[in-house]
């Protein structure tokens, strides 16, 4: 019963790098979404539903239940998958994702979900500012540059359709919560300039999670502290046998 780890945007799975020379067990996968320095089959249209979709068929062919993480999209993901595939899902963690009605987007995400003016961000974008940014967020300076090199047009396009998809993805999705069956834990970077750490609260309120784990760290706990995110990982599967 493997670990499957899920990425954000705009990261790829070198995001778990750091957590993972951390982790006592090996049996690690750590997936890149279609179009994050992945290949993207003809046809996929990165929304929401495609890469959840997408998602499923990698765990199903796994063919045993998986300890599954999600940080940042990753994070509402991998809580859909819990919520529809609870048959899929041994132990759940979610990760500095906010699932709820309740949240208002970032603006960056708020000029993506806008046909012409997100194409004209895109078009616009500069790597090297776009890694200041981030810095300035709270991600570490080497891990912002490696981020920001993966960028390509195939990841703008899948980042614009992705934002698109999901408006109201809250809504949506929140209450399929109740249907999730695993043992969950919330993990939180309470120092997380775009997300109140409040939405950790109700989110492991509505998974029902054994925990809501608070960090000292911005967006990028798995980065700012890897080994507290690690131990709280192994703790977490440790309850189930």
């Amino acid at each position: 019963m493997p670990a499957v780890l899920v990425h954000g945007v705009p990261d790829t799975h070198r995001l778990w790098d750091r957590v993972r020379a951390e982790l006592k067990r090996t049996d690690i996968i750590a997936l890149s979404l279609p179009g994050f320095d992945a290949p993207i089959s003809d046809g996929f249209r990165s929304t929401k539903e495609e890469y959840l979709a997408w998602l499923i068929e990698q765990i199903e062919a796994i063919g045993e239940p998986v300890d599954l993480v999600g940080h940042d999209w990753g994070c509402l993901l991998t809580a859909r998958i819990a919520s529809v595939r609870p048959d899929l899902v041994r132990t759940w963690t979610g990760i500095n994702g906010p699932l709820d009605p309740e949240y208002k987007w970032h603006y960056l995400a708020e000029i993506w979900q806008k046909p012409g003016e997100g194409e004209k961000w895109m078009a616009a974008l500069d790597a090297a500012e776009f890694a200041r940014n981030l810095i300035d967020a709270g991600m570490p300076p080497e891990d912002a540059h490696e981020s920001v090199s993966h960028i390509d047009d195939q990841m703008k396009a899948g980042i614009l359709a992705l934002y698109r998809s999901a408006i109201n993805v809250g809504a949506e999705w929140k209450p399929g919560l109740a249907s999730v069956q695993a043992p969950a834990l919330v993990i939180w970077g309470i120092d997380d300039p775009y997300l109140p750490n409040r939405f950790a609260d109700l989110l492991g309120e509505a998974t029902r999670a054994r925990a809501v784990v608070k960090l000292r760290a911005t967006h990028w706990p798995l980065l700012n502290v890897p080994s507290d995110v690690a131990r709280d990982l192994e703790a977490h599967w440790a309850t189930v046998r």
